[in-house]
């Protein structure tokens, strides 16, 4: 079997599996309530309060785990599931999103560097493949195609890896402050923990999801140039 779909497949594997065990957590802690029975809305409320954020919009968005923070119109976008539950699962994902402002108000770099790359990365997503395969067609008489896709893809692979820090910063800032307003207690303190950890794993797959495929686009496009 070619060494890629080894990989493609391994991959995929994994990354559904960490989907199918977020959701499982996910749906495990949305049945425990906090402490004091806050909805995610009234977390992100004190959480940006309480590090002195006034210019935040806490919104509601549809889906499921569509969860963001946007930081060109500064807003905290929670799902219907988080927004107005008052279990642990929703506390933990509300203060994480607001994680991402205490980010944006301090400005961290990875945050930053993340946010400047929005725009190629829109763009990339959306014509990548057809230059890629364009490429790889035409890659004996016109290799700059295919060179130039790799860069593309390059640049979302470099996005995947710098989310990565955003991700786990934002968890680490959100369990922080959650233990030190006690919106969770001791017990409830490692499950909140367990939930973001479960979510954070997806971006990690995905990273190395990214770079496989890269690494295999750089292998055919090497593969062509010699022969």
């Amino acid at each position: 079997m070619n060494i890629y779909w080894i990989i493609f497949i391994g991959t995929a594997v994994a990354s559904w599996i960490v989907q199918a065990r977020m959701q499982s957590k996910f749906k495990k802690y949305s049945q425990i309530p906090t402490l004091n029975s806050m909805t995610g809305r009234e977390v992100a409320e004190k959480m940006l309060r309480d590090n002195g954020i006034y210019d935040v919009q806490i919104t509601q968005t549809s889906g499921h785990l569509t969860d963001h923070y946007n930081p060109t119109n500064k807003t905290v976008n929670l799902s219907e599931s988080v927004y107005l539950s008052n279990s642990i699962a929703a506390a933990a994902v509300a203060a994480h999103e607001c994680g991402h402002a205490l980010q944006h108000e301090k400005a961290y770099a990875p945050l930053i560097l993340r946010s400047k790359l929005v725009p190629v990365v829109s763009f990339s997503s959306k014509w990548v493949m057809w230059i890629l395969l364009g490429g790889m067609f035409l890659l004996h008489v016109f290799p700059q195609l295919m060179f130039a896709g790799i860069v593309l893809f390059a640049l979302t692979t470099l996005f995947s890896f710098v989310t990565l820090p955003v991700e786990i910063d934002a968890s680490r800032r959100a369990l922080g402050w959650l233990e030190e307003s006690n919106i969770v207690d001791g017990e409830m303190y490692p499950q909140a923990k367990d939930a973001l950890k479960s979510a954070a794993y997806t971006y990690v797959v995905a990273a190395l999801s990214s770079l496989a495929t890269l690494l295999y686009y750089i292998m055919i496009f090497l593969g062509g140039r010699r022969s």
